[in-house]
């Protein structure tokens, strides 16, 4: 999808203005525990053309407080990474000097800028406009992003300035695994070790790898498409610390990709940009696998593999469904298992249920643990049947689809898993009222 990145001040309105957009408050929590989710980024596809939109913090250009130069550098890497970049000015506090140095900025990027003057409430406030075309741009967008005013014309700016939709892939049969995680846990040295060879530049320094990088291979008689990910991509002064901005080459990665692997690195343990860059890919529905890479630098006794396990099942409670690898790309060592389990995961990711077994599995479930009664009436299942594969997709018909709490929800997805497997892909449950 294309990037589109929210720029601007502090307190201009700009996460008001994200929500707007996207058309909904983005939630903080799930019904699912355990999803750490980092909500400034978010999917949206309710227009002709789908982009990823990106909020980002205060943009102070000159400060040197810390936690300011900090969020500077994010909005920094955001721009560097975004197709299109809304820079937003606060129509009520009128052009600042940071306003000024933020433009001159953007004059030398290449990549097309809307301006859009937020807060502009009325024909008062629009009139009062005028200073702002000192910039030398030719068009601005007033808008009122807590009112909605001016959004049409924004929405509109926003897809005249989009490449359209990609086709989709023609190559059904081909299998697309993505390696993502952050800077320097090994990515690179792991597709090196497991196409056999040095297909990408591996160094210690965090940020080595610019790009996604595509690689075609075939591993018993099936073809795979191997995307090797950025931890970051850094130009100028922009520190090589930030890490947020992998999340953007992960979710660009997991756009294509049928099979993701998440790569943790065993010495530094856990971190939350693991979480974040893994709640994605549960997000979109990929099939994963964990994989704890420089196993071989970890000081180990005879409890260290099962407190690991015991950590990671813990923290990616919404990764249940994982399988764990514990490899070094260094070393080689376990790297092979690494291809036999995306095969297995890859089945499972296409698995279809005959409706027969589905419901025979759905009644039994039924029987073992009845649902609950719901506004005076004791929930009914008439039947399921799958919808989709990639991911593995249920709809089940009952009398008050609105009753089903997530908890039962959670108990129908145990029981399809203890039925059919399903290992390393989420699998999706959807409740329909039965037509009359």
């Amino acid at each position: 999808m294309p990037i589109v990145a929210i720029v601007g001040r502090p307190n201009v309105g700009k996460s008001t203005l994200f929500n707007r957009i996207l058309g909904q408050r983005k939630a903080l929590v799930e019904d699912f525990p355990g999803v750490t989710r980092d909500r400034n980024y978010a999917e949206v596809t309710r227009y002709d053309v789908p982009f990823t939109l990106i909020d980002t913090g205060g943009f102070e250009p000159v400060s040197e407080d810390r936690l300011l130069v900090q969020m500077r550098e994010q909005s920094q890497l955001a721009m560097e990474e975004a197709d299109l970049i809304l820079f937003v000015f606060d129509g009520r506090e009128g052009l600042t000097p940071s306003d000024l140095e933020v433009a001159r900025m953007l004059r030398r990027v290449a990549k097309p800028v809307l301006y859009v003057v937020n807060k502009v409430d009325g024909e008062r406030q629009e009139a009062g406009m005028a200073e702002f075309y000192s910039l030398g741009v030719d068009t601005l967008l007033p808008v009122s992003a807590e009112h909605g005013r001016g959004m049409g014309d924004l929405v509109e700016a926003i897809l005249g300035h989009l490449p359209p939709a990609p086709p989709a892939p023609r190559d059904t049969q081909e299998v697309r695994l993505a390696i993502v995680g952050r800077p320097n846990v090994g990515k690179s040295s792991l597709v090196n070790r497991l196409l056999g060879k040095d297909r990408v530049v591996a160094n210690a320094t965090a940020g080595t790898t610019r790009d996604s990088i595509d690689t075609p291979f075939v591993y018993n008689r099936t073809r795979y498409l191997l995307i090797d990910t950025a931890g970051i991509r850094r130009k100028g002064k922009v520190s090589q610390k930030l890490e947020k901005y992998t999340v953007i080459q992960a979710l660009k990665a997991m756009e294509r990709a049928h099979v993701v692997l998440v790569v943790v690195d065993a010495g530094e343990g856990i971190a939350e940009q693991d979480l974040t860059v893994a709640g994605y890919a549960y997000e979109k529905g990929r099939a994963v696998i964990l994989v704890v890479n420089k196993w071989d630098a970890v000081t180990k006794d005879n409890a260290t593999f099962g407190r690991y396990i015991e950590e990671l099942r813990r923290t990616f409670k919404f990764l249940a469904f994982a399988p764990i690898l514990f490899v070094s790309a260094l070393t080689g060592q376990r790297v092979s298992k690494i291809m036999g389990e995306v095969e297995k995961v890859a089945v499972e990711y296409n698995r279809r249920v005959p409706t027969p077994q589905l419901n025979q599995v759905l009644g039994e479930a039924v029987k073992k643990h009845p649902p609950a009664v719901y506004q005076g009436q004791r929930l009914k299942f008439f039947y399921a049947t799958q919808t989709a594969v990639r991911p593995p997709t249920f709809v089940f018909f009952v009398n008050k689809a609105g009753g089903i709490h997530f908890s039962y929800e959670r108990f129908l997805a145990n029981q399809l898993r203890e039925a059919f497997g399903f290992s390393g892909t989420p699998i999706r449950l959807l409740f329909r009222d039965r037509e009359r």
